[in-house]
């Protein structure tokens, strides 16, 4: 079953019109149409609402291949994540990469691509594809994802007097400091999970 249909089924099991679910979702009807037309996909927080909505989990959402012996799931993978004004803005994916569901435990999860040379110490290259935890918070020395204005970078995260370090892989960049408090335009945004290396 596709994602418009799992939509449409749920949907009419709560007698909920198009419009009716669009407004729930603050989206105009038209998209609602799209989604189960399966002519475009909802976004990660959409399908967040309308799990909670229909009381079923997320990977509900994620269409799964039944001819495999290993399960899968589709993730999206972001090019984009904006944060102005404190406001956390997950952009259209730039695709959805098929997952094996025993990766996924609790929470949510995406992809993001690794991009420059700032974390080759950790074997992170730039185009790698980094598989990611969706969280705000991660223990001192695990490698996260920031998101710093409109631009994501992946750094080791060191939290000291209510602050928090950015360290690179690569002594040719030095750390970066900021406070949560002042620095409204910066954000954890998930913890790095696995590392997919393609050739």
């Amino acid at each position: 079953m596709t994602v418009g249909e799992k939509i449409k089924v749920l949907r009419k099991q709560l007698k909920l019109t198009q419009d009716d679910l669009a407004k729930k979702l603050g989206v105009a009807p038209t998209a609602v149409s799209a989604w189960e037309r399966n002519a475009n996909k909802p976004l990660m927080d959409k399908i967040m609402v309308m799990a909670e909505l229909f009381n079923v989990p997320f990977t509900h959402f994620f269409e799964v291949d039944e001819y495999d012996d290993t399960y899968e799931v589709k993730l999206p993978l972001y090019g984009n994540v904006s944060c102005g004004e404190g406001l956390l803005v997950f952009e259209t994916p730039t695709e959805y990469r098929a997952t094996p569901e025993d990766w996924i435990k609790s929470g949510d999860y995406f992809y993001v691509r690794a991009s420059g040379d700032s974390m080759i110490g950790a074997r992170i290259y730039d185009g790698d594809i980094l598989f990611m935890r969706k969280q705000e918070e991660v223990e001192n020395g695990e490698i996260a994802a920031v998101c710093v204005d409109d631009e994501i970078v992946l750094k080791r995260v060191f939290r000291t007097n209510g602050s928090f370090i950015l360290q690179s892989e690569n002594p040719n960049y030095p750390p970066r400091i900021f406070n949560p408090k002042t620095d409204k335009n910066v954000r954890i945004i998930g913890k790095l999970e696995k590392l997919i290396v393609e050739f």
